[in-house]
């Protein structure tokens, strides 16, 4: 019996309430979608009963040791209520990610090992590192693209590879002919680029939900390392060539904190943006709302040493009130980060988008904000909407939606007490804060600026140099919705326009960077099939002659960015044969999109967010059919 083991059963050994069953069918981003915190809580919440542990303190249990102990372990009889869906969602829920007992997804259990590993090395390959480059573009080169949209009118499968218990895939990193993905299985895998078979695979504790940033484990390293960041608020180093863990770190205490944003590496630190699901689980009476704030960590990059850390609200919150149900509420809360820093060299400077507040207003909430990248300090900030102030537990205030309409989460998990009113304000917020990436770019006369395109798709182009002044701003929904979002993950330009792809409009959009003068807009048709699945949520990418879009619907498109005109698309939305005999069946994109790089285009398709998408685990490899 291992150690871990020993310590969860010594302290979960107190009964199990049977309703802690899991109606849900699949882990969600929402993390269980509160499920636990509404019907667990009474042993294990805020103040749990004596001995029995916090749900803090269960998060740090792998999943497997939480499933043996409610079915095998001490706790069997406790938890015998619970069939054995109900015993792995739970354990999943608690472990923060999928079940994997026979470690079904290590690479020494996949067919098509490679036959070599040699070292990474070769930074300076044609590379999609991450979210892209340091300006957040999401633009390649002709020469690092390798393709033409003749090209691309001719690209078919070339491989495919499963991810074994998989739902949901985040993003695609190519660098020095190595594929670097993870999914919500829990694993981190590189891959052969040109062949699909496996250098190496990581067990990752929690889920790895933000993209993968390459580079050296220090200036001037020939150790090249592999930057990520969980589910559970770490950041992590891997040796690149083998897979190793070189250092884990800690970048927020918060029992809710996550990484979804890419982590950025810039001489010697790396830069950690930190958001949280507080917002959502705080739906639940007897959570306290709300203690979270957003952050950016800075480490060491060789050591994890944690160099300084800067949160988005300056002010720790403080106790308000006691609620109606003799709960504190906190305040102010909020603002995380659920971009992808752009990293400004020039000015030494990170931008980024903050989120809207979860309790009393927050002045830097739903903000393109800058700091001091050596020091952590805030230098400014712009709000696009104030007192955006909404959680779980209240209605959304959508402008222009009927009241009737606003969707809110009081009464969510059946059996849960009503939720305290006076814990939201009077009027909720539409949750329109900043969950698309901005982009860094010049204008015609030399200007810097940066793109930065709130959920409602209010897009702005901002001064870096006047304290984000506007420059211009452009309307371009089609959609009026909450939290769902218009323009999620994020948008792309190539010096010249700025291309987008809109959620509830379902369709493509192209600006001129300059003014913002809408050039052109592409409405999509879906497959029968997903047609309730439409929409473009997952960041878009461009190349010289194309712009590609992979949707909700799973179509993988690919457009002029002239006038949007088709070039090629494919349907991800099927079963395929994988190059590791994995069963795998493909099913909404979201997240990081399409990445190219050397002639081939990555995709993975898989995603349910926030979006109710349809799950998926496999990743796609295209090429030119000659």
């Amino acid at each position: 019996m291992n150690v871990s083991f020993r310590i969860l059963t010594a302290t979960l050994a107190i009964p199990l309430s049977a309703s802690c069953a899991f109606a849900q069918q699949r882990l969600s981003e929402s993390t269980g979608l509160n499920l636990f915190q509404n019907n667990c809580t009474s042993c294990h919440g805020v103040t749990p009963v004596e001995h029995a542990p916090t749900e803090a303190t269960i998060k740090t249990m792998s999943p497997e040791a939480i499933f043996e102990a409610i079915t095998t372990g001490l706790m069997k009889n406790m938890a015998a209520s619970l069939n054995d869906n109900d015993k792995r969602l739970l354990a999943e829920y608690l472990g923060g990610r999928k079940l994997d007992k026979e470690d079904a997804g290590d690479a020494k259990n996949m067919p098509n090992v490679c036959s070599s590993h040699p070292p990474v090395r070769d930074l300076s390959a044609p590379s999609w590192n991450g979210w892209g480059d340091l300006s957040n573009t999401r633009f390649q080169g002709a020469k690092d693209a390798g393709l033409t949209a003749g090209k691309v009118s001719r690209l078919q499968l070339k491989w495919a590879f499963g991810f074994p218990g998989a739902t949901a895939l985040y993003g695609q990193t190519i660098v020095d002919g190595r594929v670097f993905v993870s999914s919500n299985a829990g694993y981190v895998y590189a891959l052969d680029a040109a062949t699909g078979c496996i250098h190496w695979s990581f067990k990752s504790p929690a889920v790895v939900r933000s993209g993968i940033t390459i580079g050296p484990l220090k200036p001037g390293s020939a150790r090249i390392a592999a930057f990520f960041g969980d589910i559970r608020g770490f950041a992590y180093a891997l040796d690149a060539s083998t897979g190793a863990l070189i250092w884990r770190a800690a970048a927020d205490n918060h029992p809710l904190a996550r990484v979804t944003g890419n982590p950025r590496l810039y001489q010697g630190r790396l830069y950690v943006p930190l958001a949280s699901l507080e917002e959502d689980e705080s739906r639940t009476p007897q959570h306290i709302c709300c203690t979270f704030r957003g952050a950016v960590t800075a480490f060491d990059s060789e050591t994890g040493h944690q160099v300084w850390k800067s949160y988005t609200i300056p002010q720790e919150p403080k106790v308000i009130k006691r609620n109606s149900v003799g709960v504190d509420y906190m305040g102010p809360s909020g603002a995380g980060i659920w971009t992808t820093p752009i990293v400004d060299t020039k000015r030494r400077a990170l931008y980024f988008g903050t989120g809207n507040s979860f309790s009393e207003p927050a002045t830097t909430s739903d903000s393109i904000m800058a700091m001091d990248m050596d020091t952590g300090k805030i230098l400014w900030w712009r709000q696009a909407l104030a007192n955006d102030i909404w959680h779980g537990g209240c209605a959304q205030t959508v402008p222009g939606r009927p009241p009737a309409a606003n969707q809110g989460g009081r009464g969510r998990g059946g059996n849960q007490p009503p939720y305290p009113a006076d814990n939201c304000v009077d009027k909720t917020g539409p949750d329109w804060d900043y969950a698309a990436s901005p982009n860094l770019a010049t204008l015609p006369d030399g200007r810097t600026v940066i793109i930065a395109s709130p959920k409602q798709a209010l897009v702005r182009a901002l001064d870096p140099d006047k304290n984000g002044a506007t420059i211009w701003e452009q309307d371009i929904a089609r959609g009026i919705g909450g939290g769902g979002g218009e323009t999620v993950f994020g948008g792309a330009t190539d010096g010249q326009t700025i291309y987008f792809g809109l959620h509830l409009g379902n369709g493509l959009v192209a600006m001129d960077l300059a003014t913002g003068v809408e050039k052109w807009f592409k409405p999509l048709q879906s497959p029968e099939a997903m047609a309730t699945h439409h929409g473009i949520v997952a960041a878009v990418s461009v190349i010289p002659g194309v712009f590609f879009a992979a949707g909700m619907d799973g179509i993988l498109r690919a457009v002029s960015p002239t006038d949007g005109s088709p070039i090629w698309e494919f349907n991800t939305a099927q079963e395929f044969k994988t190059v590791n005999g994995v069963a795998a069946k493909g099913g909404s994109i979201g997240a990081g999109g399409p990445s190219i790089a050397n002639g081939m285009v990555f995709v993975g398709s898989g995603y349910v967010g926030f979006q109710n998408g349809v799950p998926g685990n496999v990743l796609l490899a295209f090429a030119p059919a000659f």
